[in-house]
């Protein structure tokens, strides 16, 4: 049997967290999942070459067998150029990735195929039809995967020195929260599953790094579970981070634990100031009058608060930019990312704006939390592009800095200092405001088909009635 070239490609991202900033390395790494995907792919008759745009050009001359692109939203229109070209030159495209899994029928506009969902399940088919010549239509797994048994991910494939953060573990898929904005339980489920700790620890012996980011969506989801993997993690010299939920982060015993086993930062989805916004968007576990003491709680054990917040929910007006920019600061927050509420297509957010014809612009580009691609409700759209930037320069600017510098405590100045240098480069002085109010455009011939969604077959029927 002959050996198949795989070509996987993550397209360039319109983002200065993938852009190589400083010294020529990127803040994050884009390249989790088609890592894990490229383990799926055996190695006896195969060779697997991996492309991260954001960091190198395309090869489009290489003779691959098999072209891989993986897309999110806001890239995804240049993921369609990449596979348009390899198409052009005859050769086959399978497309995957969370905008994919969510809009296959528009993907096969510019695919042979598409992987919806989880693509563990479902490579060996893929890789069969391969061999036939017959790679083509949706692969789609029926069940979702146990987590037992994975492949390590192939990160001999990755350029690690092009990043900053560069290893990423996934201990469980899956998360108990249903925010309206959030395409997770629409992608991996409301129930988590787990891999097992010894994999998950064989795992980050293999990859030998000693700062890693434990990749779920919520590792604090399961207070036991989590206990456990912090427990394994002592006495390993690794420093960590993670997401947690703000509910969870408030348990004493799980930050003592996180402080023990190395934990250096902890990213929270703050969201709002408002109960009544927070409500209405299902983050039921947040509760904005603990979030100072919460800050407090977790920077006493040496521990980094990147708190993330979002503006332009149906309640928010005018002052809300300036209130949510001067709690952080003087909260004391160590990194702040303020985002635009987006209705990635296939959320619920999504669904109620089409139903209400509150969506202005499909332009996928614009998708990237920065654009204002629907009609705000109490706000208008330059008042909310304004709003947004002026709490990032409230936040990032010197005076600012100089208050929120740690001092005093065990929290890692290092790691406070390279967030806080490529978000101020990135958000507050890289970002051109003048087109961030999304142009209106027709809305797309395709509906979104959320993979797992419950109720999936009357939300595309609605979806169908009013395109």
């Amino acid at each position: 049997m002959r050996t198949r070239l795989i070509h996987l490609i993550n397209p360039v991202a319109n983002s200065f967290t993938t852009r190589p900033v400083y010294l020529n390395r990127a803040l994050y790494s884009p390249l989790a999942g088609i890592l894990a995907v490229a383990a799926t792919i055996p190695r006896e008759h195969h060779e697997v070459v991996l492309t991260d745009e954001n960091i190198e050009p395309i090869d489009f001359d290489m003779k691959a067998d098999l072209v891989g692109i993986t897309a999110m939203t806001s890239y995804v229109k240049r993921g369609y150029q990449i596979a348009d070209e390899f198409r052009r030159r005859g050769v086959k495209v399978i497309m995957g990735g969370v905008h994919p899994s969510f809009m296959p029928t528009e993907t096969l506009q510019h695919a042979d195929a598409v992987v919806v969902g989880e693509a563990e399940l479902v490579m060996s088919k893929v890789l069969d039809d391969l061999k036939r010549g017959q790679v083509r239509g949706i692969y789609k797994a029926d069940r979702l995967h146990t987590m037992l048994d994975m492949p390590l991910p192939r990160y001999d494939l990755l350029k690690s020195h092009r990043y900053v953060n560069r290893t990423y573990i996934q201990t469980s898929r899956g998360c108990h929260h249903a925010c309206a904005f959030c395409a997770e339980q629409m992608m991996f489920g409301l129930q988590f599953r787990y891999r097992p700790i010894d994999e998950v620890m064989r795992e980050i012996d293999a990859r030998g790094e000693k700062v890693i980011a434990l990749n779920d969506a919520d590792f604090f989801g399961n207070k036991d579970r989590a206990s456990k993997i912090m427990r394994a993690l002592k006495g390993r010299g690794i420093r960590w981070q993670a997401g947690v939920n703000s509910r969870e982060a408030h348990d004493e015993h799980l930050l003592d634990l996180a402080a023990e086993s190395g934990c250096f930062m902890l990213s929270i989805g703050f969201e709002s100031l408002s109960r009544e916004t927070l409500r209405s968007v299902h983050k039921f576990q947040n509760s904005p009058e603990t979030y100072k003491a919460l800050v407090d709680k977790i920077q006493s054990r040496g521990i980094l608060v990147f708190g993330l917040f979002m503006f332009g929910f149906d309640g928010d007006k005018a002052p809300i930019f300036d209130e949510t920019a001067r709690f952080t600061v003087d909260a004391g927050y160590d990194v702040c990312a303020f985002s635009v509420l987006t209705p990635y297509p296939g959320t619920v957010s999504w669904f109620e704006m089409l139903r209400n014809r509150r969506i202005v612009s499909f332009d996928w580009d614009k998708y990237d939390q920065g654009h204002i691609v629907y009609r705000p409700n109490h706000l208008t759209p330059e008042e909310l592009r304004e709003g947004h930037m002026a709490a990032y320069r409230h936040f990032y600017r010197f005076p600012s800095l100089l208050r929120r510098f740690p001092r005093g405590d065990s929290r890692s100045r290092f790691h406070w200092s390279i967030y806080n240098l490529f978000f101020r480069r990135g958000e507050v002085t890289g970002r051109d405001l003048e087109d961030a109010v999304a142009k209106p455009t027709d809305a797309p011939p395709f509906v979104a088909e959320p993979p797992l969604a419950s109720l999936q077959g009357q939300l595309v029927g609605t979806a169908k009635r009013m395109a």
